[in-house]
């Protein structure tokens, strides 16, 4: 498996699956796509970052194979486009939106209610989270946040982060006291612990679908896509804490 980021682009060859994945996938899909490798001859190219960044890049003519989403919005927005094969659309997995602070912080575990004193815990120091404007990661924080009825004391303090794993990264170094993250990113971290987890109930459900690219017509991404949707494959999530249709 190679990464976009550390392959040039003009490296990419004509028979590699391309995958563009929102950045919460990161650890996990790359762990399937090692397994997937090993057992035959395709490559697989990932390209991993916010969900939005990816749609639009896909938009600009970007020659993905495969697109896997942190939530059904951006998917829906290529859909609407015809930049994806409707029929191949399927939910990959799903996952839990949690708080957490520094590893060595003294804050500890809180009831996610109403009246959260998330403003208090702050202090002086931000609130880490995926850009609410557009990462699916801080729009899913922005409604848990509402629903507790915090929102409106703690937007002024917000790191707008441009992916999950960027919000991640601003609480495991310390420069935040706060962050809202994926339950897979905080257990991928060690420097960072759950204070809480928010209710299912508080945000939109968090699917990540996963769709063949209109502009794809690559054998080895259908295979892959196919592979990614497999028993096999749903273990190795789960592994990493994922929620897998089975």
């Amino acid at each position: 498996m190679a990464l976009l980021g550390a392959t040039h682009a003009s490296n990419v060859l004509a028979d590699d699956v391309l995958v563009f994945a929102a950045s919460s996938l990161t650890d996990a899909l790359g762990a399937v796509a090692r397994r997937y490798e090993k057992q035959g001859d395709d490559r697989i190219v990932m390209s991993f970052t916010s969900s939005s960044t990816l749609a639009r890049q896909i938009e600009s003519g970007a020659p993905a194979d495969i697109y896997a989403s942190a939530d059904v919005l951006w998917m829906d927005y290529l859909e609407e486009r015809e930049l994806i094969r409707a029929a191949t659309r399927a939910d990959l997995v799903s996952n839990r939106l949690v708080l957490i602070a520094p590893a060595d912080s003294a804050l500890e575990p809180v009831e996610m209610a109403a009246g959260l004193p998330i403003d208090e815990m702050l202090g002086e120091g931000p609130l880490a989270m995926g850009d609410p404007a557009h990462v699916p990661a801080g729009i899913y924080g922005k409604q848990a946040l509402k629903f507790l009825k915090v929102w409106s004391r703690v937007k002024g303090k917000v790191a707008r982060a441009p992916d999950v794993r960027a919000a991640l990264a601003l609480v495991a170094s310390g420069e935040a006291p706060l962050g809202v993250v994926y339950l897979t990113d905080a257990r991928a971290e060690q420097n960072v612990k759950i204070i809480g987890t928010f209710p299912k109930t508080s945000h939109a459900p968090i699917q990540y679908p996963l769709a063949i690219t209109t502009a794809s017509d690559s054998p080895g991404a259908r295979a892959f896509y196919a592979y990614m949707l497999s028993r096999e494959a749903s273990d190795i999530f789960r592994r990493y804490s994922f929620i897998t249709p089975f």
